[in-house]
């Protein structure tokens, strides 16, 4: 009789935790030891737009997607017992809606065994979307460092040196590749120093003749030449401010012995003036080919090499980096959904696969004209798939070796004369195959092999786990 009362005590309790829970204004998520869902309260349905039955009883994994290079800090406190406090997570649920909380997650521990984890949530998809459209509305962009994109060690790694640099007034070479975003970190750099309040002027010096440059940078006076007029230049339009010189590679070396002078000197004089004017100018140059390559064919003098590369910044191609592909696809999908009136979610996996794959010589350019001239074909569609493709990409010889590889796939699978196999036992079958093959090209390096295929190594291992994927 006493169990009885116990029990219905304790069904009683367990009713009024379960209203609780659900009546407050914050999401709660907890997962079991094997990182299924055990409690999955209303609020957090509200979040992440999803039923009781898609997620409860079911692997975290098998439900939610997670941003490239990223992690679920609910499995993150499960596998490692830590405590993780208000930390910013994006991912994807399992209709492909982005979802953006902040997260207080904590491991759940009975008797010195860790049972669990617990997500605390509040949600800031809305905050984010706003801030992403507020940079799209603003006709007169100014970037700054929470305008780059990418998650990745070695991007991460150039933002921390170009902040490093801001608080400086030191001359700054960055190097990059056509297309990598030099301009943007120069930006950057100057709206996070303490000229930000004063002009950032840029010139392309590859854009004009030899016989123009000179007069633009440093100006001219009344009667130097026939026609000249009294007019500034962009070193005094800079003063106080910054000057970028993009493609410092295609100056003339007698120009640039000019320029080397300023920056030594920080005077310069008009064309055709007698007086020297004292100028203060931050120098920001950008050269798009090796700097010793440039100095050894004689596009770069030597000496201004030495004096602009106090800081050197190096930007590293897009095909070094392919684990931000996933976050940079999103954002340009984000910008031309708002400039087209457009709600497409993402691509599809085949795209994925060829987007991961190509070597991407235009970089991140490249990639935003490939998704721009994309979303210019879709209709109504939310996913973007490869018939939307430009046709110059997928004309590329790499991908119809690929699209060949998949139709021996499609024939191993759906053979002629035999039943169609059910959807879920192809898809099985097809993700087996594609990450047996991924993990063979990388020698089984489960780390390289999720880098490639852009999921979390976390990710991965739980696939192989789930596929029991071994070493042949």
């Amino acid at each position: 009789m006493n169990e009885e009362i116990e029990l219905k005590e304790l069904l009683q309790k367990n009713k009024m935790y379960q209203q609780v829970l659900d009546d407050i204004e914050i999401g709660i998520h907890v997962v079991n030891a094997e990182g299924k869902t055990i409690f999955y309260n209303k609020k957090m349905m509200e979040i992440e737009s999803m039923e009781m039955e898609d997620v409860l009883e079911k692997n975290l994994l098998d439900v939610f997607s997670f941003a490239q290079n990223g992690y679920s800090t609910l499995l993150e406190a499960l596998h490692k017992g830590s405590s993780i406090k208000n930390a910013k997570q994006t991912y994807y649920n399992n209709k492909g809606k982005e979802i953006t909380t902040i997260n207080n997650t904590f491991p759940i521990i009975d008797k010195g065994i860790q049972i669990g984890a617990v997500e605390i949530a509040r949600d800031v998809t809305k905050y984010e979307r706003l801030l992403r459209e507020n940079l799209f509305k603003k006709g007169n962009t100014k970037y700054t460092f929470e305008s780059i994109i990418g998650s990745s060690d070695k991007i991460q790694e150039v933002i921390d040196t170009s902040k490093r640099a801001t608080r400086t007034n030191s001359s700054i070479l960055i190097i990059g590749e056509t297309g990598t975003g030099k301009e943007l970190f120069a930006q950057s750099i100057h709206n996070g120093s303490n000229r930000m309040s004063k002009p950032l002027v840029s010139q392309n010096c590859a854009a004009l003749p030899d016989s123009l440059i000179e007069g633009i940078l440093f100006g001219t006076r009344v009667g130097a030449f026939t026609g000249a007029v009294e007019r500034p230049g962009l070193f005094e339009q800079a003063d106080g401010g910054t000057l970028l010189l993009d493609e410092i590679n295609s100056m003339n070396p007698t120009l640039q012995a000019k320029l080397l002078r300023v920056i030594q000197e920080k005077t310069f004089r008009r064309i055709g003036d007698t007086k020297d004017r004292e100028v203060d100018v931050r120098i920001i140059a950008t050269i798009n080919e090796d700097p010793i390559d440039a100095i050894s064919k004689g596009r770069l003098r030597k000496d201004l090499f030495y004096r602009l590369s106090v800081v050197s910044i190096f930007i590293p191609p897009l095909k070094e980096r392919k684990q931000d592909i996933e976050d940079l696809v999103q954002f340009f999908i984000d910008k031309y959904n708002h400039l087209f009136a457009m709600n497409v979610k993402s691509v599809s996996s085949e795209v994925w696969s060829m987007l991961l794959e190509y070597e991407w010589p235009g970089n991140v350019r490249e990639l935003e004209h490939i998704i721009e001239g994309s979303m210019n074909l879709l209709e109504h569609e939310e996913i973007l798939t490869y018939s939307f493709l430009p046709i110059q990409f997928r004309n590329k010889p790499q991908f119809q070796s690929e699209r060949n590889t998949k139709k021996d796939l499609d024939e191993m699978l759906i053979q002629k004369g035999r039943n169609i196999k059910p959807l879920e036992e192809y898809m099985e079958e097809a993700e087996t195959y594609y990450l047996k093959k991924a993990l063979k090209h990388h020698e089984f390096n489960v780390t390289k092999a999720a880098k490639a295929l852009g999921m979390s190594r976390q990710n991965l291992q739980y696939r192989i786990k789930k596929w029991k994927i071994s070493k042949e």
